[in-house]
């Protein structure tokens, strides 16, 4: 029998095992701060990795002369239990390459609803 698990759901698994190894390593105190370095030191790839939906909202004409181009992506995402909506900057095979804006929501409905009105 197969068990289905929602993005969201394996988005709060792998939050739960980064804490559980870090608590493992370094103690129970440390693993929950640790792992918010963790997520602020590598933001755009969690979000990235734990969004529910993507809307492409067009090419990034960044001020620099990238070799690589990049398109704006809205995301809808949710990490340990926050909601948050954001524009990604992403490449073509599909890799984050930085965030321009995110605001974070309580609530799935209110996340959606500015998902859906931006």
């Amino acid at each position: 029998m197969a068990q289905l698990l929602s993005i969201s759901d394996a988005a709060d698994r792998v939050m739960a095992a980064l804490v559980s190894g870090l608590e493992i390593e370094f103690g129970r105190q440390a693993g929950a701060a640790l792992a918010e370095r963790f997520l602020d030191a590598e933001e755009a790839d969690f979000l990235w990795d734990a969004r529910v939906e993507e809307r492409w909202l067009g090419c990034y004409f960044g001020g620099g002369e990238s070799e690589i181009e990049l398109d704006r992506v809205r995301i809808l995402a949710r990490i340990d239990g926050g909601w948050f909506v954001a524009v990604m900057l992403v490449d073509g095979d599909g890799d984050a390459h930085g965030m321009l804006g995110k605001r974070s929501f309580g609530r799935a409905e209110q996340a959606r609803r500015a998902f859906a009105d931006a």
